[in-house]
């Protein structure tokens, strides 16, 4: 006999407690192996695979593509054990002898003297998991179609986010008919429920020879607040309420910061990139200023000054902005350096990056100027003390050597936790930037 277990929604760590169902991997009725990936989700971090530990045949998924699980709640039931006790979609199997099937963890079991007959019940209405139950009785006459389901009784909803939009807006689930599969009422249903009802007359009191009311406005777009995005809202709304911080800047001149970069790429080793460059110079200059690498005990009134620099930068993608996390980023050379920004890169835009490498930074690197912008006074990324702003690089007039010359100038800005150190800290932190910037050669003093 198969047994039917519960493969809930598992914690995918770093604190996380929700996340919202891309794509299915599985259907009702597939075989699945022991790890197999099921189900793809979107959390406040990352797109993540999720591996089912059991292996046999998917009886039941709990969740519309788009639908948004807490950890927790049931995501799929799987019947395990004997390969032929349930079929497709839970239907009962075929009463085959050795039918050779093979679960992967559990073998091939040698066909029983006799078999009982098992029926998978899924009742998609109440969100309640498919169960084997012996062979009833024998059946009485067939009875009457069911009457749609009473007042007060279970409705075909599985979502708690459509629960809780028709509670909000008034909508009595009891009365909408769904359109998903065995009837399961939808986000789409209740938001077509809403539109009937904003389109209804109000009355049925005689016409009257008032002039027409005035064109309404066009229904505003309204776009949740969840995965990266509603993260991000998050962890930048703490940051203000509880970081009191202070922003700083300057301009340099970048012409010999670029004229040293191409010396290292003719060479025809590794390509060095720029942002590899600057994460050296931040690296020495926070081992310099280490009331920068540090953040805020609130609870113990301390500051914790951090050993290494996790270095975070700032990476824009279609799903947001996001912080990709470069581990040790003070031991590593410029090379190892620029390896580590493109791997991250690439995994931020494909959506592959893990929790962990979105979590632990202690400094952040911010270059807002791909977007062809020269300053900005970006909001510290929590509960990090300080981040430097790189604008972008662009040819200006600028007194070099006591003429006036036209060179590669960049404005670089530094905002900082107030409560960590003083202007002056801050202020000798951004000069010594500025002074590598200008002159690369200032680096050989601290390596």
């Amino acid at each position: 006999m198969a047994q039917v277990l519960e493969f809930k929604l598992p914690d995918l760590g770093e604190g996380l407690t929700e996340a919202e169902i891309v794509r299915w991997l599985v259907a009702v009725g597939d075989v699945v192996a022991i790890d197999q990936p099921v189900v793809e989700v979107e959390t406040a971090k990352a797109m993540v695979e999720v591996p089912c530990p059991y292996g046999g045949v998917v009886t039941a998924r709990y969740g519309e593509e788009g639908t948004e699980l807490p950890v927790g709640a049931p995501l799929i039931t799987v019947a395990v054990g004997s390969p032929d006790a349930v079929g497709p979609a839970g239907a009962p199997a075929a009463e085959a002898e050795g039918s050779g099937n093979v679960l992967v963890g559990y073998g091939t079991q040698a066909p029983a003297r006799r078999r009982r007959r098992v029926r998978a019940q899924l009742t998609a209405a109440n969100g309640t998991a498919p169960t084997a139950t012996p062979a009833p009785a024998p059946a009485p006459a067939p009875a009457a179609p069911e009457p749609p389901a009473p007042q007060g009784g279970p409705v075909p909803v599985i979502s708690p986010l459509v629960r809780k939009l028709a509670r909000d807006n008034g909508v009595d689930l009891h009365a909408l008919r769904g359109t998903g599969p065995d009837g399961l009422i939808l986000r789409a249903d209740v938001e077509a429920a809403l539109r009937v009802e904003a389109t209804a007359p109000a009355t049925t009191a005689a016409p009257t020879t008032a002039a027409p009311a005035p064109t309404a406005h066009p229904e505003a777009t309204r776009i949740p607040l969840k995965g990266v995005r509603g993260a991000v809202a998050e962890k930048l709304s703490r940051s203000r309420r509880e970081i009191p911080d202070a922003t700083c800047w300057v301009d340099a001149d970048a012409t010999e910061l670029l004229r040293a970069r191409a010396a290292m790429n003719a060479a025809g080793a590794s390509k060095i990139s720029l942002v590899a460059l600057l994460a050296r110079i931040c690296a020495a200059a926070l081992a310099r200023f280490p009331e920068l690498n540090s953040s805020v005990d609130t609870e113990a009134r301390e500051v914790v000054q951090l050993p290494g620099v996790h270095l975070g930068f700032a990476a824009q993608t279609e799903r947001g902005l996001v912080v990709p996390v470069v581990r040790d980023a003070h031991a590593r050379d410029a090379e190892s350096l620029t390896a580590e920004f493109a791997r991250l890169t690439e995994a931020a835009r494909a959506g592959r990056l893990t929790p962990a490498e979105l979590t632990g930074g202690t400094f952040t690197l911010n270059n807002y100027g791909v977007f062809g912008v020269d300053g900005s006074t970006p909001i510290i990324n929590h509960p990090e003390a300080a981040m430097l702003g790189v604008g972008r690089i662009v040819p200006k007039p600028w007194v070099h050597e006591g003429e006036l010359a036209v060179r590669q100038v960049v404005q670089l800005s530094l905002t900082f936790d107030h409560r960590v150190c003083d202007g002056g800290t801050a202020g000798g932190f951004l000069r010594y930037v500025a002074d590598c910037v200008e002159q690369p050669a200032v680096l050989l003093r601290t390596v």
